[in-house]
């Protein structure tokens, strides 16, 4: 539910109000979750290395 939405949700927009846009930080935080672990798990280089050859 967006921000947009909250007109519709008067509940939600209350909360929100009261305690941040709780999903809207979740998503944040997943999405720089994922971006660490693909960096950490990038496997790409290991073919190339020399001492694998």
């Amino acid at each position: 539910m967006s921000s947009a939405d909250s007109t519709e949700a008067p509940i939600y927009a209350g909360l929100v109000e009261e305690q941040g846009d709780v999903l809207a930080e979740v998503r944040r935080v997943a999405e720089e979750v994922l971006r660490d672990a693909d960096r950490a798990i990038d496997f790409g280089a290991v073919g190339s290395s020399a001492a694998y050859r």
